[in-house]
Parts: structure tokens; sequence; C-alpha cells
């Protein structure tokens, strides 16, 4: 079993590259069910075919799905969903506004991953192909498994002595059902879906890229945090790279001299990662035809079903009362290593080699005191958290 998720900005060209994917794994002879989990789905369209909330078959390996959300919340988390709003109902809520609330933070991306986990498991497909919401929201979703798990064991914490006093009250508002029981069974989904998601052997996290700095920094930032919760990372799609040599005119010359600059700061950023490249096509892509035409040019003779990457773009460890963070350089000379902190972003140069970290809360609020390159990996120490300075102000 194989789950490749696919994340990138809106607009990068995501939702065609998954698509692309799929068509070129069915093509080697993979049973492959493409998936989109965004709510603004776009996937039918680009397969140019209608999709439903179960898999639909499209040709003899492939099939594509859009997963509804509402119906996965509702099959996964109505009881316990009327259990709290009942609750908040009685604490004077109004019932629109209970009925809202009474969802766990969260609860949307848990679902959509237990479907997609449920789909995998079933043998019927060799690989699950995702086309996941933007960058933004996918890593919440990513990381919605150890949120999920923290709130539901607070509920569970109720056991054993609690819990004899609650069921039978939890029984007089709803008879029919059993919420500690529902939520057990679900938390232990959530424990197994987080193992399924961090494991390289199962899945794979794809960034797709335009040549432009915003949408660069925007998947930094994603890789930091796919990093920090242990999420791997095999490869990066560079996508709608205009080609120097065919640039027409003085804007469409110079808007491809500006992209050579973006697609190298790419490559030196996500090293050692591979790059696939895309094309900036001419023409709306849509439909298998099209999309078998972008997985070739995209892959060329690489598998993409096979993981691509082995290995860690970078660790974050506790080490007493610092935190550790070590970045596999393997093609960096050894040099002097020079450092500079501003906020959430941390410039580092050995030697002619630049680059320009993104660093998640919990370190951008420490000091950066030392880095040290040896053997291939640049080691930076991070301290205790700087204070925050006193301000003064008239009563």
């Amino acid at each position: 079993m194989r789950l490749i998720l696919y994340l990138g900005k809106g607009g990068v060209g995501k939702t065609t590259t998954a698509a692309a994917t799929a068509v070129r794994a069915a093509e080697l002879g993979y049973r492959t069910l493409v998936v989109s989990t965004d709510v603004a789905h776009s996937l039918a369209d680009a397969l140019d075919t209608p999709l439903g909330s179960l898999p639909t078959q499209l040709n003899d390996h492939l099939w594509g799905q859009e997963v509804n959300v509402l119906d996965e919340v509702r099959d996964h988390w109505g009881e316990l969903r009327t259990y709290f709003s009942t609750l908040l109902r009685r604490k004077g809520v109004e019932e629109i506004a209970a009925e809202e609330l009474a969802i766990i933070p969260g609860m949307e991306e848990v679902v959509s991953l237990l479907h997609i986990r449920r789909q995998a498991k079933t043998g019927a497909f060799d690989v699950v192909i995702v086309d996941a919401a933007p960058t933004g929201e996918t890593v919440r979703l990513l990381t919605m498994p150890e949120t999920f798990t923290w709130y539901a064991s607070r509920v569970m914490d109720w056991e054993p002595t609690t819990l004899k006093a609650a069921r039978p009250l939890v029984k007089q508002l709803i008879p029919a059902t059993d919420i500690f029981a529902t939520l057990d069974r679900l938390n232990k989904g959530v424990i197994a879906l987080r193992e399924t998601l961090i494991d390289p052997a199962i899945s794979s996290y794809r960034l797709v890229v335009n040549p432009e700095r915003i949408v660069i920094k925007e998947a930094q930032r994603a890789a930091t945090y796919l990093s920090l919760f242990g999420y791997p990372i095999d490869g990066v799609v560079l996508n709608r790279v205009l080609p120097v040599e065919q640039a027409e005119g003085a804007f469409m010359q110079e808007l491809a001299r500006i992209q050579q600059g973006y697609r190298k700061l790419a490559y030196d950023l996500f090293s050692p990662l591979p790059i696939w490249e895309g094309p900036h096509y001419a023409r709306d892509l849509a439909g298998l035809k099209d999309l078998s035409e972008v997985g070739q040019r995209l892959f060329g003779e690489v598998d993409p079903v096979k993981v691509q990457f082995r290995g860690k773009t970078q660790e974050i460890v506790r080490e007493g009362q610092e935190y550790v963070m070590r970045l596999p350089l393997p093609h960096v000379e050894i040099g002097k290593v020079a450092m500079t902190k501003r906020g959430d972003e941390l410039f580092i140069e050995i030697g002619n080699f630049r680059r320009d970290l993104i660093l998640p809360m919990s370190l951008a609020e420490r000091p950066a005191t030392r880095a040290v390159f040896r053997s291939g990996v640049l080691e930076i120490r991070f301290g205790t958290p700087e204070a925050l300075p006193l301000t003064a102000g008239k009563e």
C-alpha cells in the first residue's frame, strides 16, 4: 500500500499534478485512486469527469473520488456531536451555535484522513494519491491527529471512577449510544492513522511550487512543519517553468530570467530532495490524455509510486534546556558558518552556500547560540526562550 499526498499553495497546479501522477501510475499498471480532500474540489475538472463521494472508475487501473466531508463527519462523529450539542444547549447555548461548537477542532480534517486510510487498507488499490487542500490547511490537517488525541484523552481521563458516575447521566441524554465507547474507538483509529502517516514505507509528502518567492517560502515553511511532526517528504514538483530559450519578447524574456533565479533558489532550499520540473503549458489541461502528457513529461522514466527519497531533510531534538536542529547538507564543503536570525527566519552561510531557514514557533522564540558544520550535517543550537522586553506605560 502506498499513500502519496501533494501539498501546495492554492493556484500552483497541485490538483493537475496529483491527477497527472495518478494517470501515470495507472499507465504503469498500479491500481490507483486519486482523492481530493479540498472543500473546493477541482479534481473532477482536471479529470474532466464527474466524481462523487465514492470512487468512480475512469479506466482499468484508475479511480477518482472527491471526499464529502459532511458525510464523513456525520458517520464518524454523529453520536458524539449529538452528546456535546445536548450538553451545550442545556448550558443555554442557542441550538445552531451548539451544533457548530459540538465539533472538536479539526474533526473535518481527521475524518478525511481516516476515510483515505480506510480506502488504502481495503486492498482494492495499490496507491492512493491525495490532492490536499492549500498548504496552511493541509499542515493543520496533518497535525490534527496529535491535537485530536489530546482532546480525546481529556474525556477519556474520566475513566475509571468519574466515568462510572457519568455513564448513567449520558444514557439519560442519549439512551441509544455509549459516547465513551465511540470516542475510544475513534481515538484508536486516529492513533493508527498517525502511525500510517509517518511510516516512510507507506506515506510520502510532495510539495508543489512555482518559481515564485512567496510560493517557495510557503512550501519551505510547510516542509519545516512536516519534518517537525515526522512526516516523510520525498520530493518537490517545480511547476509552470518558462523555458528561457523559447521566451519571445522583452516581457516574457525578463519573466523567464526572473524564474531562473527562483528555480535555483528552489534547488538550494529543498536539497537533497529530488525535484521534478513541469513546463508552463500554453493551454488548459483537462482529461486523461492531457494528464498523461503532463505525467510523462514530469517524471520521465521515474516510477512516481516508488519512494523517491529516504531520510530526514531536517531534525529537531531537545537536549537539556536547549533545542538542536540538524540539517543534512551532503554537497556543501566545510567552511566557516555565519548565522543571522530575524524573527522566524534563520540565515546561514557556509562559504558560497547560503540558506534561509524557516523556524517553527518553538525555535523562533529562542536565540540561535551556535552553529557547527561537520560530516555533511549542519547542527544549530538554540538556547532558552528570549524574555519579552518590558514596556512602560502611563496609568
